[in-house]
């Protein structure tokens, strides 16, 4: 399975005055992706691996769901943008046999580029949603994929 997770919220990019690199998420992103956490957790899906951004607003939603699920994330330099279909190759085929269940935290066009790509059909992910993909087989192929989940923060409550 493959995870992807578009940041949460984190503002107008045109109101922050410094890097976008370190454009933090708003309040209502930290809420949204601690009930995204807690929901996955609740419902006892877990993750063996989560590969973030280096960008603040990526990292921070993939800390706070990570702590939930009680996974520490990983920076992975690639998805800080301009991650294409070759990286998410390459990457995949450096994960160990002992992770299953990836969860990527990026950015979007990126993202949503790479799960319409995988699943053969147009998919855009909100800020803060997680689409769930199941591979056949370990190797991600163009239209092999099945969208197993597709989740945008308003749908979960609390």
């Amino acid at each position: 399975m493959l995870h992807f997770l578009r940041h949460a919220d984190a503002g107008d990019a045109s109101a922050w005055t410094g890097d976008d690199a370190e454009r933090p998420l708003t309040k209502k992103g930290r809420k949204h992706a601690r009930r995204l956490g807690r929901h996955l957790a609740d419902l006892g899906q877990a993750v063996d691996a989560i590969w973030t951004s280096p960008r603040v607003r990526a990292a921070d939603t993939a800390r706070l769901v990570g702590k939930a699920l009680g996974v520490r994330p990983s920076v992975e330099e690639r998805l800080g943008g301009g991650f294409d279909f070759d990286d998410l190759r390459s990457l995949a085929g450096g994960v160990g046999a002992a992770v299953a269940d990836l969860m990527l935290v990026g950015h979007d066009p990126d993202l949503s580029e790479l799960v319409s790509l995988l699943v053969g059909a147009h998919v855009g992910l909100v800020k803060g949603s997680l689409a769930t993909i199941e591979l056949e087989g370990r190797d991600p192929a163009p239209g092999r994929g099945t969208l197993r989940w597709l989740l945008p923060p308003e749908a979960i409550r609390g």
